[in-house]
Order: C-alpha cells, then structure tokens, then sequence
C-alpha cells in the first residue's frame, strides 16, 4: 500500500549514509514504528481501502462508512459479555433480522449454525466444540477463552432480543438467565447495556467500580459511565 522513501531503500541496500542522511532515516523509521500499534493509522487504511473498492464496485464516490471507529476498553466481564451482545444483536435491533439464526454477519449466527450441525453427529462429545475461527467459550480460566458458557450465552442473547419490540416495553419476564444472576447483573441495567453500549460509555467500559478504578489509575476524577 505504501512505497519507502529513497533514502531508506539506499538505507536498506546496504549504502554508507552521512550523519545527517541518517538522522532523516531514523526520524521516518520512528514514524513507521509508531504506526504500528495506532489503532487510527490501521483502521483509517482498512477504512479507506473497503471504501475504494465498495465505490469501485458499485461505480461511485463519496463516503462509504457512517462514522469513525469506536475504540473501548473492556474492564470486566460485564463489559465483554454486553459489548458482544450489542454486536451480535445489531442485525435485531436495526430490524434486518428477526431471530438470531437470520443475523448474517454476526458471529452468534456462525456459533447457532455449527452447533446444530455438530448435534446431529452421533458422537455426544463433538457438540462442545466450537467454530476454530472464533475464540471458544469456556469456564477455565487458565485457556484462552470467553468466560461464560456457550449455552447460557446462547440463552441469554436470545432473550435479550425478545425484549428489543417497543410494544414489549416494560414487560420484562421475572424470571432472568442464569448467567446475569451469576454475574450480578440487573435486568433492566442489563438491556440498556445491550441497547445502548455505545452510547452508555466513552472509552472504558465496565461496572461502576471497575470505571472508578479506573479512572483512579488515570488520574481522572470520573469515567462516562458511572452513573
């Protein structure tokens, strides 16, 4: 995507270089460095290249994508848990699905399909397991996975979606998903969350404490959030 510049390719080919040539060298290297780990350099190139070929493809100009990123950090469990039902929801709440099993895109409905095809295989023991393209759920802490069960999320985001008609406001079902008791959750803190996740925190996301714990760390006096 991007061509070096002259004097680091004389750089690179091995030429001897005087003190001033290789000041300007470092000072590109430094830059280059630097943009290795910005998440605004990687996502303005990944942005602009999908908008270049979506307009090439469709033979116009012009934006391609609404908006900037959003980049948040995860602070607990309940941060993970909403930010993923907020994106595997997205097609339900924007009224281009109407149950999971119909979001395209979304990796719930990746997990839903492979699930299903796993429990018709007459070995029992294949059912837990989990698309290798995507990070598996699990309960043990010491793998590198979800730390919630695949079935209670499952439970979970189906309920969830349930509660996303205006006509059922207020209505909430008493009896909620065992993995919001187990973490603490409240229901209606809960569907907030997932409705609004982008709306209801600026950088951090997380429980109160976890968003003042934070802030402290920072020295700031409070996060987006806590209230």
């Amino acid at each position: 995507m991007y061509h070096g510049t002259i004097l680091v390719d004389r750089y690179r080919k091995g030429e001897q270089l005087d003190e001033a040539y290789m000041y300007s060298v470092d000072k590109t290297v430094e830059v280059w460095r630097n943009r290795l780990y910005d998440i605004s350099w990687y996502m303005r190139n990944l942005n602009e290249f999908i908008a270049r070929e979506a307009n090439k493809e469709d033979n116009c100009t012009g934006r391609f994508w609404e908006g900037r990123f959003k980049s948040q950090a995860l602070l607990d469990e309940q941060a993970v848990l909403s930010c993923m039902m907020y994106v595997d929801l997205n097609p339900i709440r924007a009224k281009m699905a109407k149950n999971l099993q119909d979001s395209d895109f979304t990796s719930i409905q990746e997990r839903i399909q492979h699930y299903k095809k796993q429990s018709t295989l007459e070995n029992t023991e294949q059912v837990t397991q989990q698309p290798k393209q995507l990070m598996a759920f699990g309960s043990n802490a010491n793998n590198q996975t979800i730390p919630f069960k695949l079935l209670d999320y499952l439970e979970l985001a189906d309920w969830s979606g349930r509660h996303f008609d205006p006509k059922k406001r207020g209505a909430i079902c008493k009896t909620q998903p065992q993995i919001l008791v187990e973490l603490g959750i409240e229901t209606a803190v809960w569907l907030e969350a997932v409705q609004n996740f982008r709306r209801q925190y600026s950088n951090f996301a997380g429980q109160p404490s976890a968003l003042r714990q934070c802030a402290h760390q920072h020295q700031q006096s409070w996060y987006r959030g806590v209230g």
